[in-house]
């Protein structure tokens, strides 16, 4: 049966220079499984993606894979998941993969990871949706991301109103607290919520 709540965590196809992402991901999936909240994901097998997921799986917990059909040969779709969608494309998948998550976090990762956030977070922005935004700085890798957050909002492109809401934490362990408590401030959540207004 799928959970109610569902976390879509972003993160690299690769697992990084750092052995602390890699256990940072597993960590990350044994905490959503334990809790009882289900991964959305890419679709993967690779990198940091594949561990968050096989972690999960390992601690039977709930797994969705969102995957566009030309990606699902290059990051070797993970087939033994819960619930596998295949998209035509890129924008379908992360339409896909909003419409099924209950929030958002984000490990390490490269530019596909730092688009998706980038993406969800000015919808978030631009009133779109509520859903909570988790920054998972692990032994601060998204450090330049939030020094050019505090930039922008000094030269006043984040002004008043066009603040958003998002969570920095420092360990995998923090993610599922900061998604829970978010959830509880804002229970309506709760099931899955589309888009507020169509894009």
């Amino acid at each position: 049966m799928s959970p109610a709540r569902k976390l879509c965590v972003y993160c690299g196809s690769g697992t990084g220079r750092n052995p602390a992402y890699l256990t940072a991901a597993r960590s990350l999936g044994k905490s959503l499984a334990n809790a009882g909240i289900g991964l959305v994901y890419g679709g993967g097998s690779l990198g940091l993606m594949g561990e968050v997921a096989r972690a999960v799986l390992d601690n039977s917990g709930h797994v969705t894979g969102i995957i566009p059909e030309f990606l699902a040969n290059r990051e070797h779709m993970l087939t033994d998941v819960n619930e596998l969608i295949v998209t035509t494309d890129m924008h379908e998948r992360k339409m896909t993969m909003f419409a099924r998550a209950s929030g958002f976090a984000a490990l390490p990762g490269g530019l596909g990871t730092l688009e998706e956030l980038a993406e969800i977070t000015t919808w978030a922005q631009l009133g779109q949706h509520q859903k909570p935004i988790i920054l998972c700085n692990i032994e601060g890798y998204w450090d330049p991301l939030v020094t050019l957050f505090d930039h922008m909002r000094a030269e006043r492109f984040i002004r008043e109103g066009l603040e958003f809401g998002m969570d920095v934490v420092k360990r995998a362990e923090d993610v599922v607290p900061a998604f829970e408590h978010r959830l509880q401030t804002t229970p309506e959540l709760i099931p899955e919520q589309p888009l507020l207004n169509k894009m």
